[in-house]
Order: structure tokens, then sequence, then C-alpha cells
């Protein structure tokens, strides 16, 4: 690629994608929520975002959203696209493919409840909508053209609602406290206290994990106006004046006098008790008003944001990447709830800290990082809730939700352990968290030589590390023995990787020696004769269809999947075959930004000495695949790992290696980015500063660390922890310094 061509494509996208080049400093302004978008990514059939308008503060326990379809596994609570809101959530479902629990919905509607009212949609239109991570109104218009305005804003447990019905109407709201088959809900009106309490025990995802007989979501509903009528309803057949309802699916309705113009709903939410939920509402909400709450959560939200400060730049690329800091700081979320916490993994009540909704096999990569500079006080409670859950369930979770499930592949709790120990996280058990990841690295899941594990399989047992008997005794997991085997063989290398760096941290070196042998076991699924990754059988043959055994993905995604041994793998291609395979990754077509696996490809050049062509591969994806508008992310963010992709990448580096302490640079998108991650200390910072970055200008000419020449394409967490500068000069052509 010449260099005039180059100029030519960083013109163009920076023409089509960037906006208009309004220069603006850290100072503009001192509330960042103003350059939040949480409709981002909601807008799509296919491949997009398929993020959620969530109302709560940071890490929030219980989500709330309007929901303009039924909420369902592969079905999400709100889409863009759709022109009706059927009811506003209390939510617990963390993404597209996961399954909601322990939810309530409200809906507000206008005169007599019939049976057609459980199933009315309101027409709406996003000209009266207003999207904040602290608060979301809209306007809807029902079936009998009656207007009805509602208000939402949240603590990290409980949400208030404001509805206006206009005037000379009879408000009701209906509430829907189960609606699956397989699972009680149960509901009560007190007309005395203007309440309505109730649960369920509905977990969407439960076909993929255990039975949980103890399980239920909470919930107290406390409104600011008297009752003037009521009922419940079970599976869609009313029973006006009725008070108290148990069944699959079931509800209740109250009806507020005629001509009550506006309605606020307190609704506390809980996995312990009722008295539990009813104690998170009055510790949370007592007596505040709307206003108030808003407030609170609104500057909750600018302290977690202002942890990055952004000099320069423009205002369309501050609301991308200040929205992607948004989904980056939903998840894991709080599951504990002051000093307890219900645990999904032996359905017991426990005293401590607790976190759940953990994507790991997505997140690992550059998330769960993320967090380890933006929200390090976070970090500890988050390790050490999933050595928690190996205690109470017998292994750390692939994907919680919020109990096993057995999605996805490998055990990536280890990585987000190991990086965590590896880049000083304190308060973690190192013995703990030793047996909890040697577990994963040793012990095969029962029935492990008798099952596939097929992906999203109905449980019959956790999973843990599919084939990991064979993967001991034959160094890779065999195509004729179990599903996904080259995927399983390469992230069990991965994984064994980071166990290593545990058990080095607990002093267990002759544990760190045999899994650091074992992390090399990726050569045993490499195919010298066709240069990719392939599958085996048992007998050391290699299989006959060599697409077989990937997960998401070919021989083309896994084939650079040796995050932690990049030397390695150069060494063993030979750096001629490994620069061409990554050009025809990107070149033909191959790469999807879209999917997870392939997240850390763009900066592998720098691996090759190459890093101009790292650098132009950021720009280019950070480019095209993010935009400020509801279509403007193409692939699942689950749960923040899309988002977090983008922030490393207007940084300047990315973690391709966790479990490690390196970053390998890439091009940093803003004149001048300040991160503050000691939120009590914001003397301690580390700057990152390009001089003359532009979208033209984005090749790195030098680079210094606290004023000494950077020698490679690499820096340190330590770096970054101590403060600092780091200082880039930019040009417009690639400059082959490393």
């Amino acid at each position: 690629m010449n260099n005039l061509y180059r100029l030519f494509i960083a013109l163009l996208v920076s023409i089509c994608f960037l906006g208009p080049s309004i220069r603006l400093s850290a100072q503009d302004s001192k509330d960042l929520t103003v350059f939040t978008n949480p409709l981002i990514g909601t807008k799509g059939i296919w491949f997009y975002g398929r993020t959620t308008p969530f109302v709560t503060p940071p890490f929030g326990m219980t989500h709330w959203t309007a929901c303009t379809r039924p909420s369902r596994i592969a079905k999400g609570n709100y889409n863009y696209y759709d022109m009706h809101i059927i009811g506003f959530r209390a939510s617990h479902k963390p993404a597209m493919w996961m399954g909601d629990y322990g939810f309530v919905t409200l809906k507000p509607t206008t005169g007599t409840v019939t049976e057609k009212s459980l199933k009315q949609k309101a027409l709406y239109g996003h000209l009266h909508e207003v999207s904040k991570p602290y608060y979301y109104a809209v306007g809807i218009t029902e079936p009998n053209l009656q207007n009805i305005h509602t208000e939402m804003t949240a603590t990290e447990r409980c949400g208030m609602l404001k509805f206006d019905f206009g005037k000379n109407q009879t408000p009701n709201v209906l509430i829907e406290a189960s609606q699956l088959p397989d699972f009680n809900g149960w509901i009560k009106i007190d007309t005395a206290k203007d309440e309505v309490i109730g649960w369920n025990s509905d977990r969407q995802s439960s076909r993929l994990g255990p039975p949980l007989p103890n399980f239920k979501g909470y919930f107290v509903i406390q409104f600011d106006q008297a009752f003037d009528s009521w009922g419940t309803w079970e599976n869609e057949v009313l029973k006006k004046d009725s008070t108290t309802q148990l069944a699959n699916a079931c509800g209740a309705w109250v009806t507020f006098g005629k001509n009550t113009r506006t309605v606020v709903a307190r609704i506390g939410t809980s996995f312990i008790s009722l008295e539990q939920a009813r104690e998170n509402l009055q510790k949370e909400i007592a007596d505040a008003t709307f206003e108030q709450i808003k407030e609170q959560t609104h500057q909750k939200w600018n302290e977690y944001l202002s942890r990055i400060t952004i000099d320069g730049g423009n205002k369309n690329a501050r609301h991308i990447f200040y929205s992607a800091m948004y989904h980056a700081l939903l998840f894991p979320r709080q599951f504990s709830e002051y000093g307890r916490y219900y645990s999904a993994f032996d359905d017991k009540i426990h005293n401590g800290v607790s976190y759940n909704d953990y994507s790991l096999w997505d997140t690992y990569r550059a998330l769960h990082p993320l967090l380890i500079l933006m929200a390090p006080e976070r970090v500890p409670g988050m390790v050490n809730s999933l050595i928690q859950m190996y205690e109470e369930g017998g292994y750390m979770p692939k994907w919680p939700n919020p109990t096993y499930t057995g999605i996805m592949i490998a055990t990536h709790a280890d990585a987000v352990v190991a990086d965590a120990i590896v880049k000083g996280i304190k308060g973690i058990d190192l013995q703990k968290a030793y047996d909890a990841c040697m577990k994963d690295a040793m012990v095969p899941p029962v029935g492990d030589t008798l099952k596939r594990w097929a992906d999203r399989a109905p449980w019959s047992g956790y999973e843990a590390r599919a084939g990991l008997t064979y993967y001991m005794k034959l160094g890779y997991v065999p195509v004729d023995k179990t599903n996904e085997s080259v995927a399983n063989t390469l992230e069990g290398a991965f994984d064994d990787y980071c166990v290593a760096q545990v058990a080095k941290a607990a002093g267990k070196m002759d544990s760190y020696d045999l899994l650091m042998k074992r992390s090399k076991n990726y050569l045993n699924v490499y195919n010298k004769a066709t240069g990719f990754m392939a599958p085996r059988l048992a007998n050391g043959q290699w299989g006959p269809k060599p697409g077989d055994g990937f997960t998401e993905g070919s021989k083309w995604t896994y084939l650079f999947a040796v995050q932690h041994d990049m030397p390695g793998l150069l060494n063993l291609m030979g750096k001629d075959l490994f620069v061409k395979r990554l050009n025809e990754n990107f070149r033909g077509g191959r790469y999807i930004h879209g999917n997870e696996p392939g997240h850390h490809y763009c900066f592998l050049f720098d691996y090759a000495g190459m890093a101009w062509r790292t650098q132009w591969l950021v720009a280019y994806y950070r480019a095209i695949k993010y935009r400020n508008d509801p279509d403007g992310m193409d692939g699942d963010d689950d749960c923040g790992q899309m988002s977090a992709w983008y922030i490393f990448s207007c940084l300047g580096f990315y973690p391709v290696t966790p479990g490690s302490d390196v970053y390998a640079i890439g091009t940093p998108k803003f004149p001048k980015m300040t991160l503050y991650f000691d939120p009590e200390h914001r003397d301690r910072k580390f700057e990152i500063i390009a001089h003359h970055v532009s979208p033209l200008n984005l090749y790195i000419q030098s680079a210094t660390l606290n004023g000494k020449k950077l020698d490679s394409p690499f820096i340190h967490h330590q770096d970054i922890e101590a403060g600092g500068q780091l200082v880039f000069e930019m040009g417009p052509f690639p400059k082959k310094n490393w």
C-alpha cells in the first residue's frame, strides 16, 4: 500500500465516520454524562451491538429498561426498530444470548382493565424518548389514543418510576410478577399500605444449569397514591378484587382515582427476601424525591466517567467514547445486598460481597483488564466472587446466569484471576485463588470421556474444561471425542499459562513449571503442512475435515489464538508466513471485528516488527465499527467487550495477553487523555499525549515514556500505575521505528 493511497483512505474514513472536527478541552464539560448515548448498539436485525438502554448506577444489581418486545434468550428487551413499548422492567438479563431472571415488569394504562390490557402495546417515537445512564423518559400512546409519559431512574438495587397519565383519565399500573410456564410467581396487594409485593422463581436459562429450589427474585413496590380498585390475574384470566395470586404466569393491577394525574412507584428488589427488598428500598430511596435519586445516580456516573478525561478531538468522538465507558461499567453486576448475598451455586444465603453475570469468554480479553484501570476498587470483589463460586459450587463458572450454564468453552475465570494478581490487585487470597484455578486445570468434569459437551446442551453437570482428560494425556483435545476440540486445546493452553501465573504468585513452582510446559500444547494442533491449526484424532492423525473443531470461528480465526506466546507462534510459523496469514486475515475479509476471538489480531504486527501496520488497522476498525448512532456497534457488545476494545484503542495500547503485565501499542485517538485509576488520589495520573494526532496523522513517528525513548511497541502495567506520561509524535506516513 503506497503512501498516497494510505492518505486517501485515512481522509475518506475521517470524512465518512468521524464527524466535524470541533476541538474540545477537558474542561468543556464537567458533566461527562452529556456525551453518553445508551441507545448505541440497540438498532439492528442480526449483527449489531445487541445492547439495552439500561438505567442503573455502575455495576447496579438491577437494571431498568423500557421493553419493546417480550424478553427471551436470543431476544432482547429493547430494539430501536420496534414501534411499541409493552412495559418497563426491572431486568437482570445481561446479554442477548442469556436469560433474564427474577424480574418484575410495570405497565401503565388508562381506562378499564381487561384481558386485552395484558397484551396491550403502546405506540412510541424516538423524538419523545430521552435515554441516559441515570434517567430514561418516553411518551407512549395507548390504543385508545391516551398519552402517558413515563420516567425512570434507579439506585443499585431499587428503581423509581413516575407516570404522568394526563387529565381526566382513570389510571392503572399492571404488574407482571411471573411469566414462565415452569416457574411460579406470587404477588400480593396491600390496600392499606398502597403497596404491592411479590416474587418469582423465573430463570430463562434454567435448562442450562442446576435446579435452584430456593431461588427467587423479590420485589416491594410502594405507590404514592391510594388505590381505588385492584385485582390479580392467573394465566391471562382476570380476578377483580383479588389481592393475592400464586401461579406460573401471574400478576396484579391497581387502579387509582379518576383524575389522578401523576403516580410515583418506588421499587425495591432483592434475591434474599421480601424483607431485604424492603430494607434495600429504605436504605437507597426512603423518602427521597425522584429528582434527588436521579441526581444522585447522575453524579455516580459522572464520577466513574471522569476517571478518563479527554482533551481535543470532537463531540462525535467523545459521544462514542463515553458511551463505550457506560457499556463497560455495567457488568459484572453487584449481587450482594449490604453484607449478604444469595449464591446460585449452592442455593444458600452467605455473608460477604458478590458479583454475577460474567461473560468470561468475551470479557477476559479487554473488559476485565480495563476495570483494573478504571475501577480497581471493584476488582477484588469481582475476583473473590469467582473464587466463592468455586467454593460453593465446585468450579469457577464460565458464564454465570446467575448459576452455571456451560456456555462457551475453556475456563477463562483463570485469566481474570491471574490478570488481577499479576497486576498487583490486593485483597485476593492467593491460596484460594490457586486452589480454584488448579481445579480448572487438573480436574476433568464428571463424564468427560462420555460426553461431547455440545454448546448449550441441557444441564448434566458442569462442563469445566471439556476434553481435559484427553488434553492431559495426549496434549490436545481430539476431534473424534469432544466438540470444538481445536479451540478447546488452544484456549486450554492459554488458561494453563494463566493458572501458572497464579501458581507462581502462590509460591507453587512445581505447578508453575508443569503448567508453563502445558501452555505449549498449541504446538500439538499446528499442522505444518497447511500452516493452520487443525483437528486431530485420538490416534494422533489429522482429522479428515480441517474445518472441524472451532468455536464461533474458523481455522483463520484460531490461527493466532496463542495470546500467551506470540514470539513462540511467530517462531513456529516463521515471520514470513506469520505476516502473510495476518494480512490474508484482514485483506481477505476473514477478520470479524464483531466477534471476540480476533480482538487482539490488529495488535499482532507489533510482534513482527511492523507496528505501523497495527496502527493503521486499529485506526481503521475504530473508525468504521463504532458510530454515535443506535446502529453504531457492528457486533455483540457481550457485556462490554466490544466497548472495552474501543476504549483501549483510543488510549493507544491493548492487553493482548491477560495474565501478563504487558500492553501492545496501537495508535492513540485524542491529543490528550488522562487516566485517573485511583479515585481517592487524582493527583496520581497517567497521561497519553499525541502531538499532531488526526485522522490523517495516525502513524507514530516516535514515542517516549516519562521522557525516555520507547524502544519497542510495548509498555508495562507498572508504567501506567506509577503515573507519568506516554508521549507520541504523530504523522501521516508509516515509520518503521520498531
